[in-house]
């Protein structure tokens, strides 16, 4: 008898796979714990052993992080960011903002090429956000909607490659964010023309919008 072309999957692999979609939808953020065993087995559909080995094999890889008597958060949106993000912990800092500006700019040319109305609203949610944060003097808002602009200016440049390997810069990102003392967003600004020149479609404006806005943070 002929050997099968292919050979069915594990029920931990499919349990992994559901994992694997839940973060690259963004339903399981950076940061955040995800639902207990219970809840996951019925979610997936599978026994809480196979939950078990699932989170076990995502946490081996650096995506997921299991704290005892805490829970398991999300450390990392998928594998390829886990290991940049071990490899930037590990590097030379000017090194790792050298990386991070040539993804940023290449990523504001091709969200000004590429982007959505759904893109446009995102950004705005995120710049909306980062301006009454300000106001608020809310320190973690201020840098989760600092995040979330970058973010979605690379998500807008539709490119899996490139979300995944500025996942990898995420939590370098949030530790050099800081709330503005004076109270007021001195780089509101960089941040308008940035969206400003997404929104026009004009990828020229928007690579030296990134620059301008990138030598102004100083990350």
């Amino acid at each position: 008898m002929p050997l099968s072309s292919t050979t069915p999957r594990s029920l931990v692999d499919q349990a992994i796979d559901g994992m694997r979609e839940l973060l690259a939808s963004g339903e399981w953020a950076v940061g955040t714990r995800i639902p207990p065993e219970p809840e996951l087995a019925r979610a997936l559909d599978v026994s809480r052993n196979t939950v078990r080995e699932a989170v076990r094999a995502l946490a081996h890889t650096g995506v997921l992080q299991v704290r005892r008597g805490d829970g398991t958060y999300v450390a990392a949106p998928n594998e390829v960011a886990a290991l940049l993000r071990q490899q930037v912990g590990r590097r030379d800092l000017g090194h790792v903002l050298e990386v991070r500006h040539a993804i940023e700019t290449y990523a504001a040319m091709l969200a000004a090429e590429r982007r959505t109305r759904a893109d446009l609203t995102a950004l705005r949610r995120a710049l909306a956000e980062r301006t009454r944060a300000v106001k608020r003097g809310d320190a973690a808002g201020f840098v989760a909607a600092d995040v979330a602009f970058h973010l979605r200016v690379v998500a807008a440049a539709h490119n899996p490659l490139l979300d995944d390997l500025y996942g990898g810069f995420e939590e370098s990102l949030r530790t050099t964010i800081l709330l503005p003392e004076s109270g007021s967003d001195d780089l509101h600004d960089q941040h308008s023309d940035l969206l400003a020149a997404i929104e026009a479609q004009d990828p020229e404006a928007a690579t030296r919008a990134s620059t301008r806005l990138l030598d102004a943070v100083g990350h």
